[in-house]
């Protein structure tokens, strides 16, 4: 089952792709955006081209596991999703995937102009191989 991972942000939206068993997740691209209905068509073509089955979004939570602005953002993207799309959305908790991510491209000493181009993709693969994982182990 493949699976595309998402990392939502304000203005980017970071993609990550599994594989065909849903076993490893892969930084795919990342989309810029002004509203959601200019992400329909990249996403479309996604979902087409990789025969995408789940989508699997970050929900931002705050340390004290509460639900501030951002996880409101999230939420309302995981509507846009579904009303645009008959393919289940599974919410992760995201917390810390973008240090995660921060630190996987830095450890690749990948330059900061790089790293600004590939953090959201990188988030989302992390995002996604939370999901994998959780996924293993039911």
């Amino acid at each position: 089952m493949r699976c595309l991972g998402l990392d939502l942000g304000t203005k980017t939206l970071g993609t990550a792709l599994s594989d065909r068993l849903g076993l490893i997740a892969n930084p795919h691209k990342t989309l810029k955006f002004k509203n959601y209905d200019e992400l329909k068509k990249p996403l479309q073509n996604i979902v087409e081209d990789y025969d995408v089955e789940v989508f699997v979004l970050g929900l931002p939570k705050n340390m004290d596991n509460s639900l501030g602005f951002a996880s409101t953002r999230s939420i309302e993207f995981k509507e846009f999703l579904e009303k645009n799309f008959a393919i289940p959305v599974e919410l992760v908790d995201e917390r810390l995937s973008t240090v995660e991510a921060e630190r996987y491209l830095l450890d690749a000493d990948m330059s900061r102009k790089k790293r600004h181009e590939h953090i959201d993709a990188v988030a989302a693969s992390v995002i996604l191989n939370t999901y994998l994982k959780m996924k293993g182990k039911e």
